[in-house]
């Protein structure tokens, strides 16, 4: 009974003093030095850049998704009664032709509406002649489908002109696909940056821990089991550090959404993240934490490999 009681107390003595040479090699504090809040900062900038380029991503889509195929043909006529008329006849030729799935010509209020902000609430006294315009919607978006519809409008109208949608919004969905491309090479830029400063936090605590590491080696411990103790601390602080980050880039990420929401642009309401979006974004602190503990771990042990 006393050989298996001291055997016992001898095995507890050496859990303690590898307990405690973990903590004088590490501090077991949750935020113990800056590496935790300089994890949280690049975790909050990476999840906002993913954010910007996910949601560009899909505004960009969403845009030529829409404007795919639609057209609108002006038609300027002083008279209003001719006006008419020759809507009504253009009209009538577009929906009896093959690919083109609508055709709606555009209320007069509604050209109205959009222009009293900049002609006053009194617009309708003046006397100014309003372009009409009809909108119509191609099946495919093949340039030959729509110079047959040009071809055709020229025969009913010859001074009608038509202007396909893509081709004014074109430049704005290139340069939101620019911004997206940035903003992920961003995101690159900053794992790479969240790895420099593990590394430097691995190489820092070895140099400042040698005499620590050494008397582990002359009482057994390995160069894993060594590493893992690194590891586990800093996928302890990334971990505070992701989740810290993470959060904060949410609320701002749902703060600017509310603002974007409240604008009542459909443009900048397209700028959005999908559900799947947001699993993806999700991904991003357990990656993190996975990215610093095998940063940690290939770091030390390379440390450890030159010492010997």
């Amino acid at each position: 009974m006393r050989i298996r009681g001291q055997g016992a107390r001898d095995r507890k003595a050496r859990k303690d003093s590898g307990t405690a040479a973990r903590n004088r090699l590490l501090p077991e504090g949750r935020v113990a030095g800056p590496m935790p809040w300089v994890i949280a900062i690049m975790m909050f900038l990476t999840v906002l850049m993913a954010a910007a380029a996910l949601s560009l991503f899909q505004a960009s889509r969403s845009l030529g998704q829409d404007l795919s195929g639609r057209v609108t043909i002006q038609i300027v006529e002083a008279d209003a009664s001719a006006r008419r008329d020759r809507v009504a006849r253009l009209t009538n030729t577009l929906r009896r032709l093959p690919g083109v799935t609508d055709v709606q010509p555009v209320a007069d209020q509604a050209l109205a509406d959009q222009l009293r902000p900049w002609l006053g609430d009194d617009m309708s006294a003046i006397d100014l002649p309003i372009p009409a315009l009809v909108d119509a919607r191609l099946q495919t978006s093949d340039p030959r489908a729509f110079d047959a519809l040009r071809r055709t409008v020229a025969q009913v109208d010859r001074s009608a002109r038509v202007e396909p949608h893509a081709a004014f919004l074109a430049p704005l969905s290139g340069l939101m696909t620019s911004v997206a491309w940035l903003a992920t090479a961003l995101v690159l830029l900053m794992a790479l940056a969240t790895a420099a400063v593990v590394v430097l936090a691995a190489r820092g605590a070895h140099d400042s821990h040698r005499s620590t590491i050494d008397v582990l080696h002359l009482m057994g411990a390995t160069d894993v089991q060594i590493a893992r103790l690194f590891q586990r601390r800093i996928a302890l602080d990334a971990l505070f550090g992701g989740a810290l980050g993470f959060t904060s880039a949410v609320a701002v990420i749902l703060v600017i959404a509310q603002r974007l929401a409240a604008t009542g642009s459909d443009l900048l309401q397209s700028i959005s993240l999908p559900l799947p979006y947001w699993l993806l974004l999700l991904v991003l602190p357990a990656a993190g934490v996975a990215l610093a503990m095998l940063t940690a771990r290939w770091t030390v042990l390379a440390a450890l490999e030159r010492q010997l």
